[in-house]
This record gives structure tokens, sequence and C-alpha cells, in this order.
């Protein structure tokens, strides 16, 4: 264009003076510089923008790895970013029982695998080095195995095959795909330690459960037959006179009684913990009142009991077997934890909703902090340490929260602790018909 424009002879490509030889050569070499300069450029803009594509998938593949824990949520996740980013089938394998790798099933996992290719695989993890396609080791194979290392050795292994077999002949590509590697080995790895942990707190907890369980249980069994032990001695050796003997068979039966709470409380605990059937019925809260009060009334005869029961409550939807014995419990806990001759009261009352019942006590009260650990297995208030296993409030919570109601203690304004348990009220009661018709 210079020469045809601007050197004479003018529209003419003809060169008249040789000094624009020259010139044309100055410029023929600035264009070829420039040229090489505008075309690396663009392949590093090129290359930079494929580079932060690929930082930008292993962040997203970091940050949901970093909110997951579980196991199979992990591999699902891992699994499909590789997909998306390498366009390839994808498999990951762990290992069971006995170090052997299986085909763990994920939902994104897209590729199935057979005997020899998992033999591909086993050498992998067991040497903890790259082989198969596109690899001098085992080159045969028809994808590309990468060792999962974690800070404790092989984790597994990530089976690769991409739509195009020379695809990771590229060192960069390779290490971006060992870096998605590594992310997901150090994720298993945690799911892996956050799984074992927890089976060890819950080993150590089931071992104090059981260390607890023994020493309440031999120590409560032990007090009642030294006390059924020596009643029996006297009675067989000592030849005692009438009231004396009287006595020592009343030892022997309450003492039997208290064994025979002690192991019913146990095997309801059982019971409760492999899940409770509450079997609903409607019944009226005053008759579960009465008849625990009446079974109750050796006990209560020296305590000044005072009762609030409605007799216009409506009807209740419970095991009626069960609140029996929830009241049971709370009965037997007031007498044990408080001074004799003090007073015990028992009221209810509804809100329309739910029924709340409540027990409270002229005790010493609860100490600090003890509201909700006295619902704790084994747990036994300092006054009263002396009886009892520590199950019976235990299981009180347990029906009642089997029958969709909530049980807590508080200590008095005026002194003493107060135990209170609701039942919702759901459904329709039945009519009862009026007597004559």
């Amino acid at each position: 264009t210079f020469d045809f424009f601007f050197v004479p002879p003018y529209f003419s490509f003809a060169v008249s003076d040789t000094q624009y030889l020259i010139t044309f050569g100055v410029m023929l070499v600035v264009a070829l510089v420039i040229s090489g300069l505008t075309v690396r450029t663009r392949i590093q803009a090129l290359a930079a923008r494929e580079r932060e594509r690929r930082t930008a998938a292993l962040y997203a593949m970091s940050r949901e790895l970093a909110n997951t824990r579980d196991a199979e949520s992990l591999l699902a996740i891992a699994v499909q970013h590789i997909l998306e980013v390498f366009s390839a089938e994808v498999a990951v394998l762990l290992p069971e029982a006995g170090g052997r790798l299986g085909h763990r099933v994920v939902p994104a996992a897209t590729l199935a695998i057979d005997t020899t290719e998992l033999a591909v695989a086993q050498w992998v993890y067991a040497h903890r080095e790259l082989a198969g396609l596109g690899t001098s080791t085992l080159p045969g194979a028809t994808a590309l195995y990468v060792p999962l290392i974690g800070s404790r050795g092989a984790v597994g292994v990530l089976r690769v095959r991409p739509a195009e077999r020379h695809a990771f002949d590229s060192p960069e590509q390779l290490h971006l795909l060992e870096t998605f590697a590594n992310q997901t080995a150090l994720a298993i790895e945690r799911a892996v330690l956050a799984e074992e942990a927890q089976a060890t707190q819950v080993r150590m907890e089931t071992e104090r459960l059981r260390n607890s369980l023994l020493s309440s249980v031999s120590h409560d069994l032990r007090t009642p037959l030294a006390a059924i032990t020596g009643a029996a001695s006297t009675l067989i050796e000592g030849r005692p006179a009438a009231e004396a003997q009287h006595e020592l068979l009343q030892t022997i039966r309450e003492e039997a009684d208290r064994m025979n709470r002690l192991v019913r409380n146990l095997l309801e605990m059982t019971r409760l913990e492999s899940g409770v059937e509450v079997r609903k019925e409607w019944h009226q809260l005053e008759e579960v009142v009465g008849a625990v009060l009446g079974r109750l009334e050796p006990a209560l005869r020296d305590r000044p009991v005072r009762t609030d029961v409605p007799k216009d409550l409506p009807l209740v939807p419970m095991d009626d077997v069960l609140i029996d014995q929830v009241l049971t419990n709370l009965l037997e806990n007031a007498l044990k934890y408080t001074p004799a001759a003090t007073g015990v009261e028992l009221r209810a009352w509804s809100d329309g909703s739910s029924i709340t019942v409540e027990i409270a006590d002229q005790g010493p009260g609860l100490a600090p902090g003890d509201e909700a650990r006295v619902f704790d297995k084994f747990y036994r208030g300092a006054a009263g340490s002396s009886r009892g296993a520590g199950l019976g409030l235990t299981i009180c919570r347990a029906i009642v929260e089997a029958h969709g109601g909530r049980l807590w203690a508080q200590n008095r304004p005026d002194g003493g602790a107060a135990f209170r348990f609701t039942l919702p009220l759901e459904g329709t009661p039945p009519r009862v018909e009026a007597e004559g018709g």
C-alpha cells in the first residue's frame, strides 16, 4: 500500500528509488515481529483463561468438599467435577475389608470396571503410582489410574478414561488431574477419620455406660441381698419371737420388692431404647392418678398428700400402663429424696392443647445445674445417692416423649422440687353417652 500510493511512480508497484527497498525491508521485519508478539500474546491469553477456568473448577470442588461430611456425597462431588473439567468417564475405587479394592458406586460414576482393569487399579493402590493409559506402566489399560493418597497412605484409586486418548499427554493436564485427585483423597480421608472418631466416641460412651451400669447394679443388688440374707439367717438360726419374725419377714419382702423394681427398671430401659410401643387410648387422668395413689398408700401413709385433679379434665389419649409408671416413678422419687413427714402435691390442668401434670415436694430441691442432669442415665442426686440405679427419671422422660410430650424439673420458689410433664390432646375423644339412655 505504501509503495502503491506514496512512492513514485504513483499507483504502481514499481520502485524507481532503491532507498525505498531498505524501508520496505525494515517495515517487513517490524510487521513480522509484531505479528509474532501478537500470536504469542494471544496464546498466553488463551492459556491464562484456561488456567483460570481450571483454578475456578478446582476451587469450586474444594469448596463443595469442605462443606460436605458424608463419604458418598464427597465421592459424587469429586466425580462430577472431574467429569466436567476433563470431559472423561470417571470412577472411584475404594478399599473394602482386607485392603482389596472394590467399585464404590456413586451417583455420578460413569465407568464400569472389569476384572482386568480392577487388577490395574489394585497395582496402583498397592504401589501408589500412576499406571494405565498414557503411562509407561501397564499402558494397555483402557483408562488412566491415579492413586488417591492421603496423609496416612493410599485411600483409593481414581479411574479416568478421556474422550481423546492423548488428552493427558500434556504434563500440565496430568498435573491438574493429580491436583484434583489429591483434593479428593484429602476429603475422603477426612470423612474416614470423622467416621472413626465417631465410632471411637460411641465405644467410649458404651464402655462408660457399661461401667456405670455394672457399678450401680452391683451396689444396688448387694444391699438388698445382704438385708435378705441377714433376715433369713436370723429366722433360720435364731428362732426369734413372733413380733421379731414379722419384722424380719417384712424386711425380706421390702428388699425383694426393691430388687424387683431395680430389675424392672433395667428391663424397661432396655425396651425403651429399642423403641417403645405406645398404645394410646382415651382415659380419664383422674382414674390413673387414683390407681397409683392407692397402690402407693403404704409408702404415703405418713406423708400429707394434696391432690388437685379437676373432674372436668378432658379425656387424654395415652398408654395408661406407661403413664401409671411415670406417676409411680415420680412419686417414689419425691419420697426418696425428701425428709420424712414432708408433704407431696400432685396437680393437673389443661390449656386446651395439652394436659400438664405436676408432682411437687417440700424437700431440699435440686442442686444448681441438676435440673437437666437428673434425667441422665445412672445419675443420682446427692441426697439419695445410696439408693436406686438412677434410671427412674430417664424412663419417665422416654415414656413422656414417646407420647409427644415433655418432662422437665425445676425448683419451687418456696422450697422443694417440682417435676412437670405434658401430654398433648390430639384427635377427637369418643362420645360418652349418659347413663340410662
